[in-house]
């Protein structure tokens, strides 16, 4: 998306939430961190004459999401979310669909396994309540504190199918634990669970409030271009 907006002479801020230490640099001037809630974006678009906003977030920022969509009510300013399909199982999947992190934690076994925990550290905690199991990690920077003992892998996306295959393979997984995300750079782990039939608990993504919604950049830049009347 910033790719397109640059090539076309758009002019527009990418702003990341500052949560990895070394985010990817973008074609487009950057900022890094939160705005303060619902009025502290209102007084930011304001400020920077912003004139759209994309939705481009995580589909699990839901917070992110939330807010955007109110700020952009009270400033006015027209609001597009461009948000990946989520994943759908096909045949020799072996999926348990959750709601949240902590029926994720209820349906894993009482037993002892070896669980990837695809999701990221953020709510680590959760799985705190069965440390019997043998967790796996892959996060884009070093962890601190963690919750309980894991092995860790450190690798930021996207992931290749083989590479997965290779990683459940050397670590023995027996169930996969992932956010449905969508998209392609994180599908790998969900391939390569269903060739060796292992079980996945996948997390449905949160609730956000109606928005404008498209899944490519070409729906994005057509939505911008109507809008700038050209």
């Amino acid at each position: 998306m910033a790719k397109t907006l640059a090539e076309q002479g758009i002019a527009g801020v990418f702003s990341y939430a500052g949560r990895t230490e070394a985010p990817i640099t973008q074609p487009l001037p950057q900022r890094v961190g939160g705005f303060g809630g619902v009025t502290g974006l209102v007084d930011y678009l304001r400020a920077e004459a912003i004139t759209h906003v994309i939705d481009a977030t995580h589909p699990f920022a839901a917070q992110m999401s939330t807010h955007a969509v109110a700020a952009c009510a009270l400033a006015h300013v027209p609001l597009i979310a461009l948000e990946r399909q989520p994943w759908a199982p096909q045949m020799g999947d072996d999926w348990i669909q959750v709601a949240d992190m902590q029926e994720a934690v209820a349906v894993l076994p009482e037993d002892p396994a070896r669980v990837f925990l695809a999701i990221g550290r953020l709510q680590l905690e959760v799985f705190a309540v069965k440390p019997q199991h043998h967790y796996l990690l892959r996060l884009v920077d070093p962890p601190q504190n963690l919750p309980f003992p894991a092995e860790v892998v450190i690798s930021r996306g996207p992931f290749a199918y083989t590479e997965d295959l290779a990683l459940l393979q050397a670590h023995g997984i027996q169930i996969v634990v992932s956010k449905n995300a969508g998209g392609v750079g994180a599908r790998a782990k969900l391939e390569a669970a269903r060739r060796l039939g292992l079980r996945v608990i996948l997390i449905n993504r949160p609730q956000v409030p109606p928005r404008l919604t498209v899944e490519t950049v070409a729906e994005v830049m057509s939505f911008l271009h109507a809008n700038l009347g050209e």
